[in-house]
Order: structure tokens, then C-alpha cells, then sequence
């Protein structure tokens, strides 16, 4: 059967909304982008100033293959546009007791690693990496990789397969109280608690299903692309103009036009445009905020929690530090006090578990010669109102001393260049609800069902992607939420 050639609009140039347009192209529709903004890439982002350049935002790249299968599928070599390589060390952590591990990305060397830092048995390092991947292996393709609005997903072998495994999987009990079960060593509950923040949420909420997250990192592993993350947004818009795809940049979608309960188009602020299918990459709040005002939005899915959001530092470091690498962690001495400033009192503790970022570690031209790019975030609430100006100086205040203590130098006297980027900023730039970073945060047992669907239900030709509908939050979810989109999209008969 032989289908037309549709004209497709993408509201947003996130790394989803980029993902899905070159699907579409590829699949032979006429697909354009519209972004508010003057460059792509919406939290997949840089910032450039006095010699130094920071990612804005994304700053750990797991799951690769899914950047080089958009490659593939356009028949082109991946590395011969985008370039990256796998980590010696994942990460870098730090405790308040002067106990620093590396996790290397040799398992056999992190294992050992692991024990002998932590005091912990080697035997339940390997059993939690295994159970890790068993998650990987039973859910990914159900949670990660289909739509679970298709009635399909349930009944395929792999949910059957899945279901007789369902008591292994901790549905029932949060991550916290899974790693307890599973560790005597508070160091190493601690550093595996960590992985609930990767999508934004509670390790003390989050169900142990989130486990399955460590397996990207620590046995798939992490890697660094050549040029830093925001080469991974490069990349991709230029794949997308090879296969045809036009970018409208400073054109700002006010709203999807509707005839009934059928999308048939996009207003901006100067024109009226017709096209035959539109996606959102827009935070799906906003979507219905302000792109359908009309339409009566899902509150039950709309309302549930959001997840965390996070202050960010840029710092130009006129040193270099030895003992630091691309990824590090200094810990909080009280995790559950964190996040229970974070998720219950909506403020912010005073003593964060703090994030480094340094990919000039990796990659030089970030930072002049001598001198280091830091990319500093905590955790924090979403944006409900605080008082962000005291918190941000409360918190710098905190960072700086915790930082300066655990590396022994005054790292106030160090910086040279500084940019902020906090909730309120997040909210404001990218449309993301509250600030959240990922959507809706999985602190419940049915988190990943409340997600909103890639399709509409309610209105005909209107599609979602992106890290606040399904799959979720992150790099891989969002690319996975392009490939769910695009398999409602017939391919073009190709012309003889």
C-alpha cells in the first residue's frame, strides 16, 4: 500500500523533537521544526564565555547505539559525524570521612574497587550488578522501548517472560530499602541510592525497579562524546538538514490550530501554517497551557509530582585538579536529610551532595590552558515559589566550603568566570513545568504508567515526545520516546 507524503510540524528542538524529525524525514515526509529560540538542542545546551565553553545541561551520555541508530537508518557511517568513547572511569566520589573510590569502568577492577573502599563483600557488589542487568534485560523493552498505550506491549513474549519474574523485581519496596537489604556498607547504599537522581527522584520513594539504572553506567558504561554533550545536538540538526528537514529558529509556536478534535496546524505570531500531523516537544504541561488552551487538559496525569530540578554553577577554575576526572560526586554525610529537604520541605539542606562536571578533562579547547571548566549542581525542589535569590546564595556559600574542603584549597579564589542557571531559569528557557528536569518523578509504584502517551487519544494528528511523556526524562528516554512516535508514521511509497 502506498501512503502520501505528509506535511509534519515539530514544536521544539530538544533532542527528541530533533530524533523524531529525522525519523520522519527518513520515513519520506516534509517535516519542520519551529523553535523559540536562536539555537537548537533545549536543555541539551552550551554556554561560551571568556574562553570558556560548559554543557549546559545533560552532562552524561549512556546508550550511545541509540545516537548512532538514527546514523544507520539514514545509511550513513555514524563515525564519520559524530565521535565518542567509553569512560576508564565512570565517576569519581568523594566522602566527608577523606574515603575517595573510583568507579572504573572494569568491572573486575570497579568490584575490587568497591570492596576494599567500602569494606563491603565482593559477592554482593556482583550480585547487585547482575540484578541490575536481569532489570535491563526483563523491563527495558517494556518500560523503556515500546508504547504502553499499545495493547501488544503486554501480551508480547517478553512481557510473558517478564511476568513470571515480576516478585524479583521490587515493585513493592523503594530503592533505598532494596540496597539496605542487599549491603551492610552505608558508603555503598549511598552511592547506588544515588541513581533514583538520574530521572529526578526520591531513592527513599522511588520504587527498587529503579535499580536497573546502574546497569547503563556501570556494565554498559558511560562515555564521553569528542566536542563535549552539546556535539550530540551538532550532530544530529546536521543529519537532520541532510535528510531534508527545515529548522525555523526565533519562531515561537503560540498554538496548534484545531478543527474539532483534529490538529490541522500551527499559529505563530505572524502566520497561520496547515500542516497534516503536529508533534510537541514542548513539556507536556506547557503543551496544554499554552498550545491548546482550549482543550480540557488530563489532570490526573498532568498533576502527578514532578520530579526534582537542580542549581547549576559554571565555573571558569583558573587550576587544574589531579584528583578530580570528567564525572564526580562529593557526598552529603546525610542522604535522607537531602532529600527530604528536596521532596517533602521543598528547600534545600545545608549539605548537598554535589556534582562536578569537568569535560575539559576530555576535551582542552573547554577551558585556557591551565585552568578547568566546572559544571557545579545540586539537586533541588522544583520551582514552587522559593526564595531563589537566598537559596542561591546560601548554597554557593555551602558548595564552596564543602569544596574547598574536600580538595584542600580556597576554590573561591580560583574562579574567574561564573554563570548561574536555577529552577526559575529552567522553567523560563526550556518550558519545562516548574523547572522540573524530567517531567514527572517516578516516586511511586505507578509512575511509569502515569506518563502522558506519545499519540493523543483525544485529538486526531497530534503526537508528544520528549522527557515529560513516555518513556521519561534523560538522553536515552527521550531518543526512545522519538522511535515510539515515529512507528505511528507510514513509510512513503518510494518513487520509481
Amino acid at each position: 500500500m502506498s501512503h502520501k507524503r505528509l506535511e509534519i510540524a515539530v514544536i521544539g528542538s530538544g533532542i527528541a523533537g530533533i530524533a523524531a524529525a529525522i525519523r520522519l524525514a527518513i520515513k519520506g515526509h516534509e517535516v519542520t521544526v519551529f523553535e523559540a529560540h536562536a539555537t537548537p538542542g533545549g536543555k541539551l545546551n552550551q554556554i561560551s564565555t571568556s574562553g570558556y565553553r560548559f554543557d549546559a545541561g545533560p552532562s552524561l551520555l549512556t546508550l550511545p547505539s541509540l545516537i548512532d541508530e538514527l546514523f544507520e537508518i539514514a545509511g550513513e557511517n555514524p563515525e564519520d559525524h559524530f565521535q565518542y568513547e567509553q569512560l576508564d572511569t565512570n565517576c569519581h566520589y568523594f566522602f566527608e570521612d577523606n574515603t575517595a573510590i573510583k568507579a572504573y569502568s572494569d568491572q573486575t577492577k570497579l568490584i575490587h574497587e568497591l570492596a576494599a573502599k567500602t569494606g563491603e563483600s565482593p559477592d554482593a557488589i556482583v550480585r547487585h550488578l547482575r540484578h541490575s542487568q536481569m532489570l535491563f534485560e526483563n523491563l527495558s523493552g517494556l518500560f523503556m522501548f515500546r508504547s504502553l498505550n499499545d495493547p501488544g506491549t503486554y501480551f508480547s513474549k517478553q512481557a510473558l517472560k517478564a511476568y513470571l519474574k515480576i516478585p524479583q523485581f521490587g515493585f513493592f519496596k523503594t530503592m533505598n530499602r532494596a540496597n539496605e537489604q542487599r549491603f551492610d556498607s552505608p558508603k555503598l547504599i549511598q552511592l547506588f541510592n544515588r541513581y533514583a537522581t538520574y530521572n529526578g527522584s526520591d531513592p527513599y520513594q522511588t520504587p527498587a525497579t529503579m535499580n536497573i539504572i546502574p546497569h547503563l553506567e556501570m556494565s554498559i558504561g558511560a562515555y564521553f562524546p569528542r566536542g563535549g554533550m552539546y556535539s550530540i545536538t551538532s550532530a544530529l540538526v546536521k543529519l537532520a538538514e541532510r535528510k531534508g528537514v527545515k529548522f525555523r529558529f526565533k519562531t515561537r509556536v503560540n498554538r496548534i490550530i484545531l478543527n474539532g478534535k483534529k490538529a490541522i496546524g500551527i499559529a505563530t505570531k505572524s502566520d497561520e501554517e496547515r500542516f497534516d500531523k503536529v508533534i510537541s516537544n514542548m513539556d507536556i504541561v506547557n503543551s496544554y497551557k499554552h498550545l491548546l488552551p482550549d482543550i480540557t487538559p488530563p489532570k490526573f496525569l498532568l498533576n502527578q509530582p514532578k520530579s526534582s530540578s537542580a542549581l547549576i554553577f559554571y565555573w571558569g577554575v583558573k587550576r587544574q585538579f589531579d584528583q578530580l576526572d570528567v564525572h564526580n560526586i562529593f557526598f552529603s554525610e546525610d542522604y535522607k536529610k537531602e532529600f527530604d529537604h528536596i521532596f517533602q520541605k521543598g528547600n534545600l539542606c545545608n549539605d548537598p551532595t554535589i556534582y562536578v562536571n569537568i569535560t575539559s578533562k576530555k576535551n582542552t579547547s573547554d577551558a585556557p590552558s591551565g585552568c578547568e571548566n566546572w559544571f557545579v549542581m545540586i539537586n533541588t525542589p522544583n520551582n514552587q515559589g522559593q526564595n531563589w535569590d537566598e537559596l542561591i546564595a546560601q548554597s554557593r556559600k555551602v558548595i564552596l566550603e564543602k569544596l574547598s574542603r574536600n580538595l584542600k584549597t580556597n576554590i573561591s579564589e580560583l574562579i574567574e568566570v561564573e554563570e548561574i542557571l536555577d529552577p526559575r531559569q529552567i522553567e523560563s528557557k526550556t518550558s519545562s513545568s516548574l523547572g522540573a528536569l524530567y517531567g514527572n518523578s517516578s516516586n511511586n509504584l505507578f509512575a511509569a504508567f502515569l506518563r502522558h502517551a506519545n499519540k493523543s487519544a483525544r485529538i486526531k494528528n497530534l503526537f508528544f515526545c520528549g522527557g515529560s511523556v513516555h518513556p521519561g526524562g534523560g538522553i536515552p528516554m527521550c531518543l526512545s520516546s522519538a522511535k515510539i512516535l515515529s512507528e505511528h508514521f507510514p513509510q512513503v511509497a518510494r518513487q520509481a
